[in-house]
């Protein structure tokens, strides 16, 4: 099964008879602005317009827990994301497609959410809304219960040990900027770097200026210069388990299995024993 899927396919899918559960995760990492400028608000962009029949999803509520020793972004309560998806619509049995505003980072966070509980039909709008040429909708959908009972374990998990250990035996990818891999700067965590024995690899890297991603073959020869082959075992993280599911979606578009480290650099930082490489150099 392919993890992505284009406009056309969708709208496609949405005309036939397994038509699929739609999720919209409209979201932006927020920073701290200067000028005093409002958070995103991804639910007020979801009633402004969205693909018709689609719900919209709370990243930072209903795919994360609330920040902490974990991260920024850690894992949510299992019962509680499964109580989420099924006041989407979503069941075991139905497709489901997710999006967002173009970025493609929050709906990978749904996309692998899904996969990891065990949900065997996830697909991410390629380009995501900005992508889709078809009508929207301002009405907010309200869709039947689903029936979907995660079930997590399905696909590769991380925490901190086995991050470290993954950067010695195989490949673990850092998503985030260079600047910030190499400690350059810091806009967010108390300090900047990386996960010794980490390789940059930027998740912007992975798509063309409109936001698709990058054919699949160029995505493989991507990552076999980063040092992944078959049979390597690879891991992503980011600095919260956000563009770092995009990237072990760039991995899976390439063919590549790829395990995900959820509480990332926010995570690993936040523990001041844990060593901090800087520079370009992974060591």
């Amino acid at each position: 099964m392919n993890a992505i899927i284009s406009a056309s396919e969708l709208a496609s899918d949405l005309a036939g008879q397994n038509r699929p559960v739609l999720l919209d995760i409209r979201w932006q990492l927020s920073t701290a602005k200067a000028a005093g400028e409002p958070p995103f608000d991804g639910r007020a962009a979801y009633a402004a317009g969205h693909i018709p029949g689609a719900v919209f999803v709370d990243l930072d509520r209903e795919l994360a827990s609330p920040p902490g020793a974990g991260g920024r972004h850690p894992l949510p309560d299992v019962a509680e994301f499964g109580a989420a998806m099924r006041r989407a619509g979503v069941s075991a049995r139905v497709p489901v497609v997710v999006y967002d505003g173009g970025q493609g980072w929050a709906a990978a966070r749904a996309w692998w959410l899904l996969r990891w509980t065990g949900h065997p039909d996830v697909r991410v709008l390629d380009g995501g809304l900005p992508a889709w040429d078809g009508p929207l909708e301002t009405s907010a959908a309200t869709p039947a219960e689903g029936d979907f009972e995660p079930a997590p374990g399905a696909v590769g998990l991380l925490d901190a040990d086995g991050a470290a250990a993954l950067a010695r035996s195989g490949v673990l990818l850092d998503a985030r900027a260079g600047e910030r891999y190499r400690g350059e700067v810091e806009p967010i965590d108390r300090v900047g770097g990386h996960i010794p024995g980490a390789r940059s690899a930027p998740t912007n890297d992975n798509v063309a200026a409109d936001g698709r991603f990058l054919p699949a073959e160029d995505l493989h020869a991507r990552f076999k210069a980063l040092g992944v082959s078959d049979g390597t075992e690879v891991g992503v993280y980011c600095g919260s388990g956000v563009s770092g599911a995009h990237e072990v979606l760039a991995l899976a578009v390439a063919g590549i299995p790829a395990a995900l480290y959820v509480g990332s650099w926010s995570e690993w930082c936040s523990d001041p024993s844990r060593p901090v490489a800087v520079g370009p150099d992974p060591q």
